[in-house]
């Protein structure tokens, strides 16, 4: 019987190995999404590596203020990105005061929520572990006030295991915890949003909410901000017609399409 040639075993190995993967990768019904979730705003997606919002990573948002709507927009704008994604989405909190209807009008309805309630923020971050370590999920959301580092970099680890996007939703009861924002963490982009009136209507009446999205940091890309329209039923945000100009971290604006 003859040997095959090292080639060959070579070759066979690095199909078996293939094969290998794609059948644990059935198995656990998991098939680790790549790429980003694009914004749909030329403006935005252009200052973004890859062009949105990075899937296999994890993302931060926070109101631009210590009070209670700024972070209620924070957590709307991450419903809206949530909504986006395809399938369920897991929430995890201490506080069971999210208004379902609100994230329904962010494109987020509630069949396609799973919350997890935990005493702890410790309990909060574990579950977000769990929940993207898992796979096969649209987004995992945790409702936090501080996110160590060490913290940061486990969910960020797990994320990038199945491709599963980790969004950490920063609320604060008091100002002091809001300063914890400015710590470094492991997250690929940090955002701040915070409540502008809403946009002007020709006849008596309350217009679309708008927002104030500030893009704090974006692993190698670029710092900005953008004023937008509040996310719609399917969860998308718009610029505004004449919301003027942004500005870049060089100071050097650009006009908003």
């Amino acid at each position: 019987m003859s040997k095959d040639s090292p080639t060959t075993s070579a070759a066979r190995e690095l199909a078996i190995a293939d094969l290998r993967e794609r059948i644990a990768a059935l198995e656990s019904g998991v098939a680790k999404r790549k790429g980003c979730l694009p914004f749909g705003l030329p403006d935005i997606d252009a200052v973004l590596p890859g062009g949105g919002l990075a899937y296999g990573a994890l993302h931060e948002f926070a109101g631009g203020g210590s009070g209670t709507v700024d972070g209620a927009a924070a957590a709307l704008f991450a419903a809206g990105v949530a909504a986006r994604t395809k399938g369920k989405v897991v929430w995890c909190l201490t506080r069971p005061d999210l208004f379902m209807p609100a994230l329904a009008q962010a494109g987020l309805h509630p069949d396609r929520v799973i919350f997890v309630e935990s005493d702890r923020e410790e309990d909060v971050l574990a579950s977000m572990e769990v929940a993207l370590g898992y796979g096969g999920l649209g987004a995992v959301v945790g409702e936090v006030v501080r996110l160590p580092m060490v913290s940061s970099r486990r969910l960020q680890l797990a994320a990038e295991k199945t491709g599963t996007m980790g969004i950490a939703v920063r609320r604060w009861r008091r100002q002091t915890e809001a300063n914890d924002f400015g710590q470094p963490t492991a997250s690929t982009t940090r955002w701040r949003v915070s409540v502008l009136p809403s946009e002007a209507l020709p006849v008596p009446g309350v217009g679309r909410a708008r927002w104030l999205v500030e893009l704090m940091r974006s692993r190698a890309g670029a710092c900005a901000e953008f004023c937008v329209g509040a996310c719609d039923e399917q969860g998308r945000i718009h610029i505004p017609f004449g919301s003027g100009d942004r500005q870049d971290t060089s100071g050097r604006s650009r006009h908003s399409a």
